[in-house]
């Protein structure tokens, strides 16, 4: 799956990849999945490739298994991914779980081109049931690759509370990556068509953070019989760029082009118009 690219100017570009992954419990399945992602994406020349919510080891609260908490085996999951990242030569955004201090966090982790973790955004707006799972960390960080600003929300995050991705996006991201996962492989209906108006309101949600930011978003979820929302590239302007057929695995890939995403909407926004009570 590819983006023709065609709204492309003569300005800088990035090319970006979603990795809509099949949900296979395993966590060596998963690995072994990203490693295939990442090596197509050097084929075709990705800088970056996102992945869904929580991919290693799968995401609590809902009606699939997921392994038992085991931080030695996400400590080593990290260590094959920076390891295939580096040799594909590719960037890579990875949901996890993590232990620190403070608990169990969902984070999604960036690691560089040569394999360098460079840090990772938690999830902190927690739904009601994932918070028997999982605490914030409060944090909020920017990211770059080959120089381009990104930020990271995480799927609850990007639906439903718009100032994560602000704050990205007046600190200069051109763009917002959205781990996420809506859906099940076991009940639901199916979507005939993307940002039906009979459909779920994701991906109508995911319109609305570009168009009022002016910037691209990247949501990436799992390949599931029953999606409630498509692996989708948005633009600037809120057009569906690409995305992934409903229920398929695979890579889309797209040029961004880096003019289109002034940020112009968020550089505009004035907290002074919002004085506290």
């Amino acid at each position: 799956m590819e983006g023709s690219g065609n709204e492309a100017s003569s300005g800088a570009t990035l090319r970006i990849g979603l990795a809509a992954a099949r949900n296979a419990p395993p966590v060596e399945e998963r690995i072994e999945a990203a490693d295939r992602f990442l090596a197509e994406a050097a084929a075709r020349g990705v800088a970056i490739v996102c992945f869904p919510e929580a991919y290693i080891p799968g995401l609590r609260g809902f009606d699939f298994p997921v392994p038992p908490p085991d931080q030695r085996r996400q400590e080593r999951a990290l260590v094959a991914i920076r390891a295939s990242a580096a040799a594909h030569g590719v960037a890579a955004v990875v949901g996890m779980e993590w232990e620190s201090s403070l608990g169990r966090h969902n984070v999604a982790f960036v690691v560089s081109r040569t394999g360098e973790v460079v840090g990772y955004q938690a999830k902190n707006q927690i739904p009601l049931e994932e918070e028997p799972y999982y605490v914030a960390d409060g944090r909020r960080r920017l990211f770059e690759v080959d120089g381009v600003p990104f930020g990271i929300t995480i799927c609850h995050e990007g639906w439903r509370y718009p100032e994560g991705v602000r704050w990205a996006a007046v600190r200069g991201a051109r763009l917002v990556f959205h781990p996420q996962l809506t859906g099940s492989d076991r009940s639901g209906s199916t979507i005939e068509r993307w940002g039906d108006p009979g459909s779920p309101y994701y991906e109508k949600a995911m319109v609305v953070r570009s168009v009022e930011n002016t910037i691209y978003f990247a949501s990436v979820n799992y390949a599931m019989r029953y999606q409630d929302s498509a692996t989708s590239l948005i633009g600037p302007e809120g057009d569906c760029l690409a995305h992934v057929p409903y229920g398929e695995e695979g890579l889309l890939v797209h040029d961004l082009d880096l003019e289109r995403a002034t940020g112009l909407c968020a550089r505009r926004f004035n907290p002074a118009f919002y004085p506290p009570d």
